[in-house]
């Protein structure tokens, strides 16, 4: 059988009689059944337990069971026995025995769902995983559970509940973050889907499978399916834009210009369309006083866009407003202490202030930016191609 994950795995500490210091075993309401043999084989069965020897542990309590069929706790103990074995379908069949024996065992409880939930059989275990949960609200390892099994029903909102509130407890689990951005992504496949079945030929949908496209790189496909959503909505705030956005992408920046004034007509106060638009001049070397219009406005608009302020900045030098581009520069950089441009820029402020010691510094950090990025590039490079080479 399968190994169990390690946030199912029950331990000794769950059971409910103790194994290396025997205590007599309570009667039931069936009065007789515990007798000296009953004690006897129980305490042989906790000495198995302790000397690791399971199999003997398992004869000594079903030969037990047989004398006493009504000791509700000898099947939970069973029950663990099978669970830790990895064998799930007796523990089920022990474990289901003794809560019909004494219904409020939460242990049993919670070993039932969880080998339910080991065999696959997600329906049943998600009411008795959720049962042992309402007596033991922060065991993480119910609670991941939970989440596994809703995700397998498809329950994808009632999972993200859980494991938000699983992360809640546990904020540094990469486990968990991984399985609640896995079941966000399931959400947004199925409601694409959706999508697509009401109307494949809708501006939406030709915009959503632009998007998938240009996610993956794929810049001419994601450009005719913008087109089609441009044809359908050519007044529609975003359809120029996506277009646009894969021109800029692809640094083709003359019909990226285009398309940002086409969406600034039906959208002026969109902000990254005026500073997309500004940037895309800037790299055709337009007018820098063209391009600044543009900027000011997106900074206006968006004061928090620290691109525009950077692209603002980078007009200033080219018209020798160097003193002005400082405020942009200095706010940029304590957000992005790293980016090479602005220092590039940096140095160019400080050097038309006359003070060449700064201005050396930041040609300095310029260039020992540039080239860790360089490096980081070239080293993922060789690692691409020697994944590839190992696949071959």
């Amino acid at each position: 059988m399968s190994a169990v994950p390690s946030f199912l795995r029950l331990t000794l500490a769950l059971t409910l009689l103790a194994f290396v210091m025997p205590q007599p075993v309570p009667a039931q309401a069936h009065g007789d059944e515990v007798s000296p043999e009953v004690e006897r084989l129980y305490a042989e069965a906790g000495e198995a337990q302790a000397a690791n020897d399971t199999g003997t542990a398992i004869a000594k309590y079903l030969a037990m069971i047989k004398l006493a069929p009504h000791l509700a706790a000898a099947y939970n103990n069973l029950g663990m026995l099978y669970f830790n074995d990895r064998d799930y379908e007796h523990a089920v069949e022990t474990l289901e025995r003794g809560l019909r024996l004494h219904v409020s065992m939460p242990t049993a409880t919670a070993m039932l769902g969880l080998s339910y939930y080991q065999l696959g059989q997600n329906a049943k275990a998600e009411p008795l995983i959720k049962t042992a949960l309402s007596s033991k609200p922060g065991d993480d390892q119910l609670e991941m559970a939970l989440a596994q099994v809703q995700i397998r029903q498809s329950e994808y909102q009632q999972a993200t509940v859980t494991l938000t509130h699983y992360l809640g407890r546990n904020p540094k689990d990469q486990s968990g973050w991984y399985q609640l951005g896995k079941t966000y992504l399931q959400m947004s496949q199925d409601a694409l889907s959706k999508i697509n079945q009401i109307d494949p030929n809708s501006v939406v949908a030709h915009e959503i499978t632009g998007e998938i496209d240009e996610s993956m790189h794929n810049y001419d496909l994601a450009l005719v399916e913008y087109k089609r959503a441009i044809e359908l909505a050519p007044n529609q705030p975003g359809t120029h834009m996506h277009m646009a956005n894969t021109y800029w992408l692809m640094t083709n920046w003359e019909p990226a210009e285009k398309e940002f004034a086409a969406e600034i007509a039906v959208d002026p106060n969109n902000c990254s369309a005026r500073w997309k638009l500004a940037n895309s001049m800037l790299e055709l070397n337009e007018p820098a006083d063209k391009a600044l219009n543009e900027l000011n406005q997106a900074v206006d608009r968006c004061p928090t866009l620290m691109q525009a302020r950077v692209d603002r900045a980078r007009a200033l030098v080219r018209l020798e407003r160097q003193e002005e581009a400082l405020p942009d520069l200095k706010l940029a950089l304590a957000e992005s202490p790293s980016e090479p441009s602005i220092h590039f820029l940096l140095a160019s402020v400080y050097r038309a202030e006359g003070d060449q010691e700064r201005a050396t510094k930041e040609m300095q950090l310029y260039a020992r930016l540039q080239r860790e990025a360089r490096d980081a590039a070239a080293a993922q490079a060789a690692d691409v191609l020697q994944v590839k080479k190992d696949a071959q």
